[in-house]
């Protein structure tokens, strides 16, 4: 087991943020999540070259509301209220991102930063936020 799931506590709101760890960790964050209640989502960017298919994507697997903007405000909104999906905490998971990582490393820092300021969005309100990415030498 990695650093990662072995000292990181998914219920503690003064953890969020976003981490990046070995793939194989996953299995393991995925049962904490259900184990403290927290919202999981499985996020494949696989096939995602760019900010319009990157937020399609997002929008897609968390089910964002129809009125979602398609863009980064949007998806900021949406992350520091997320009514869309209640529960006490959230935890995604992305998958395949290497393609991102190639093709539109800018907009992966972008995504990277609305993630981060989630993060410390729901800390000031005692919600756990996290975001895993795979480790690029084991994505794919």
């Amino acid at each position: 087991m990695s650093h990662a799931e072995g000292h990181l506590d998914l219920s503690r709101p003064l953890l969020s943020g976003i981490y990046d760890v070995d793939a194989r960790d996953y299995p393991a964050l995925a049962a904490q999540a259900r184990r403290h209640e927290l919202a999981l989502r499985r996020i494949d960017l696989a096939g995602c070259t760019g900010k319009a298919a990157l937020l399609a994507r997002i929008a897609e697997t968390l089910q964002l509301p129809e009125d979602f903007g398609f863009n980064w405000d949007a998806l900021a909104d949406c992350l520091r209220d997320p009514g869309w999906q209640p529960a006490w905490g959230h935890v995604l998971l992305f998958e395949h991102v290497d393609p991102l990582r190639r093709g539109a490393p800018h907009d992966l820092t972008i995504l990277r930063g609305v993630l981060d300021d989630a993060a410390t969005f729901a800390l000031e309100h005692d919600r756990p936020f996290f975001a895993f990415f795979p480790l690029p030498a084991t994505d794919d």
